[in-house]
C-alpha cells in the first residue's frame, strides 16, 4: 500500500533545497544539484546526519547508514528519495 502522494523530481528537489537552505544557512537561489554536502556546505558528521533526519522525517522515509554514506550531493540525494518513495 503506498501512503502519501508521489512526487515528481522537482518537486523533491525542492523540497531538498528548503532543508539544505535551512540546516546549512544557505541562500536558496544558490542550491544546485551538484552542490556536495562534504565539499561545498563544508558539513560535518553531525551536520549530515541532522540533514539525513530531517530528510527521513520530510520524505516519511528510512534511509539506512550505508544509503547515507552515498548521498554527497543534492542529486544524489534526490535520486535517493525517488527511487524509495514508492516503498
Amino acid at each position: 500500500m503506498r501512503m502519501g502522494v508521489i512526487m515528481d523530481k522537482k518537486e523533491v528537489f525542492n523540497k531538498i533545497a528548503d532543508l539544505v537552505s535551512d540546516q546549512f544557512d544557505i541562500d536558496r537561489d544558490k542550491i544546485t544539484g551538484s552542490l556536495n554536502f562534504r565539499e561545498d556546505l563544508d558539513a560535518d558528521s553531525i551536520d549530515f546526519v541532522e540533514f539525513v533526519l530531517d530528510l527521513e522525517d520530510t520524505f516519511n522515509a528510512e534511509i539506512s547508514d550505508d544509503d547515507a554514506e552515498k548521498l554527497n550531493t543534492i542529486d544524489e540525494a534526490v535520486d535517493y528519495v525517488m527511487a524509495h518513495q514508492d516503498k
